[in-house]
């Protein structure tokens, strides 16, 4: 896919977030990047797997009084580790939009281990619908 189409696919699913989030979100740039690069893996000690996304800033709830007049945070979603990681067109979408969230939950202060539980629930009541 070539990297516009894959740009429209990271902006459909920021369009897609709640408006009570979109307005809270301030001063931060979201890229595509290919894939992370060796020193970020190694700096995240990830030796064995894939980085979808990656938020880099100071989390809302960190954040204090004095805080001001700073970069934007960022947010980077890897096109290629989504293309490899998905098997069809709309799984990249669907992968890009919980990667979307997942790394805006960082922004609004969740860790790992909470959005993931939060994606875990999620899941467990799709296919409860499902079934």
């Amino acid at each position: 896919m070539d990297r516009s189409a894959f740009e429209h696919i990271v902006e459909t699913a920021l369009r897609r977030l709640p408006r009570r989030f979109k307005s809270k979100i301030k001063n931060i740039s979201i890229e595509v990047e290919d894939s992370p690069s060796r020193e970020i893996l190694d700096g995240m000690g990830i030796k064995h797997g894939t980085l979808l996304g990656l938020y880099q800033g100071v989390p809302l709830t960190a954040r204090e009084w004095n805080y001001g007049n700073m970069l934007p945070d960022r947010i980077v979603i890897y096109q290629r580790s989504i293309e490899q990681a998905a098997q069809s067109s709309e799984e990249i979408e669907e992968i890009v939009l919980e990667t979307v969230i997942h790394e805006i939950g960082h922004y609004f202060g969740f860790d790992d281990q909470t959005l993931y539980s939060i994606e875990d629930e999620k899941s467990r009541r799709k296919e409860g619908k499902m079934e």
